[in-house]
């Protein structure tokens, strides 16, 4: 089953996406940054709304399990959880070759890098603002 750091993982969304990884990142609230981020590398199944709340990780059904299958084999990595979405509760399932748990501040704002703190990094949409042209 997932384990994740201790925190208060409350507000959950998904950050990034594309044919290589899916990224799941949360915090007790998005507004301005997130803590944490569970990427998942090589995704084949993903069943996870766009904002959750509050999940609940457990091992994976016999039935999720023969859900997402291949050739026999087992998918290196399945998650399965249950959480609030909006004004219902939801199942999660998400199959991957593999998963990396990364903590540390993610802003999603933008920030100067002269006042970025070591460690801290960017949400991938944060980019500078426009110039404003002069009057």
């Amino acid at each position: 089953m997932l384990e994740i750091p201790d925190g208060n993982w409350w507000d959950w969304d998904v950050v990034a996406w594309d044919g290589a990884r899916f990224v799941i990142g949360s915090n007790y609230d998005l507004s301005y940054s997130h803590s944490l981020e569970l990427v998942f590398t090589d995704p084949v199944y993903v069943q996870c709304p766009a904002l959750f709340h509050d999940p609940v990780f457990r091992e994976p059904t016999p039935e999720e399990e023969r859900l997402v299958r291949r050739t026999g084999e087992p998918f290196p990595v399945l998650v399965a959880f249950e959480a609030e979405c909006g004004c219902a509760p939801m199942t999660g399932l998400i199959a991957a070759g593999g998963l990396e748990i990364v903590t540390g501040p993610v802003l999603r704002y933008w920030r100067d890098d002269a006042d970025m703190e070591p460690g801290w990094r960017r949400a991938p949409w944060v980019t500078p603002p426009a110039s404003s042209p002069s009057p």
